[in-house]
């Protein structure tokens, strides 16, 4: 059994340690309370267990743990800094913090695994059905609440530029090559501002399960994702107008049906 009041204060207590006032670090509270809420609305919608979701709701709270260092080091959330999901795998598991949040060692395994593979790039394959769940489930709850984020938080917070200067930007071939390919960008493929807006979208086609497949549309999350931007760029425009249509197309051969696009 998961004390969530216990691991809640735990991870209040974790957080002391940082500047909440800081941009980024109330962004990444707010974001593991979100993915939390979306780890729990999955698992309703795929009717789960309750020691199930109870397990989704604690890896949520922990998967960016490392994340808060990494802003305290770098004040950046670029890899190349520091790999996030390793150091909070080093700190839950290798400094034994996790104690602090569950007592039950039950689950370390399925915590750790689904924690440590939540950012890869692709998901390999994993033999132990429920922890393959769990790893897949984190990710698709991490970039629900990734999208929240992308309309609600400053862009000049997330990319260091404004709308505007985003908007003028290009994107890269190779960048659209490969989101035509139906492929997720890596991270250190990405060149211009352009290419991270782009990146965010491209990682729809990572996404798990139907029940959170159902979640993007209904909340209409790839039109309002692309079209925060003011496309000042006629050639960045138009790119993101056909990406538009050609994901809700891979989309609706999934069995999502997202009507038509406007531009």
């Amino acid at each position: 059994m998961i004390d969530f009041k216990k691991a809640h204060q735990a991870f209040e207590t974790y957080l002391d340690s940082y500047n909440r006032k800081d941009d980024k670090i109330r962004l990444k509270i707010i974001h593991t309370y979100g993915v939390m809420t979306y780890s729990e609305e999955i698992s309703r919608r795929m009717k789960l267990s309750s020691q199930d979701t109870d397990l989704a709701k604690i890896i949520a709270l922990l998967h960016d743990i490392g994340r808060f260092e990494q802003l305290k080091r770098f004040d950046s959330f670029q890899p190349d800094t520091m790999d996030h999901a390793a150091y909070g795998v080093q700190i839950l598991f290798e400094e034994g913090m996790i104690r602090q949040f569950i007592e039950d060692p039950s689950w370390d395994s399925v915590i750790r695994t689904a924690i440590a593979l939540h950012s890869d790039y692709i998901l390999r394959s994993i033999p132990h059905p429920q922890t393959q769940l769990h790893a897949k489930l984190i990710r698709d709850a991490d970039k629900l609440d990734n999208c929240r984020v992308k309309l609600e938080e400053p862009i000049e917070t997330l990319l260091g530029i404004s709308p505007k200067e985003l908007g003028h930007s290009q994107i890269s071939p190779h960048i659209a090559d490969a989101f035509f390919h139906n492929q997720c960008i890596e991270s250190s493929q990405r060149v211009t501002p352009m290419d991270y807006w782009v990146s965010y979208i491209a990682y729809f086609y990572d996404i798990n399960f139907q029940a959170s497949r159902d979640i993007i549309h209904e909340k209409n999350y790839i039109s309002r994702i692309i079209h925060r931007i003011p496309y000042e760029n006629p050639e960045t425009k138009t790119h993101m107008k056909q990406m538009e249509i050609h994901l809700k197309r891979y989309f609706g051969n999934l069995g999502t049906n997202f009507g038509t696009c406007s531009f």
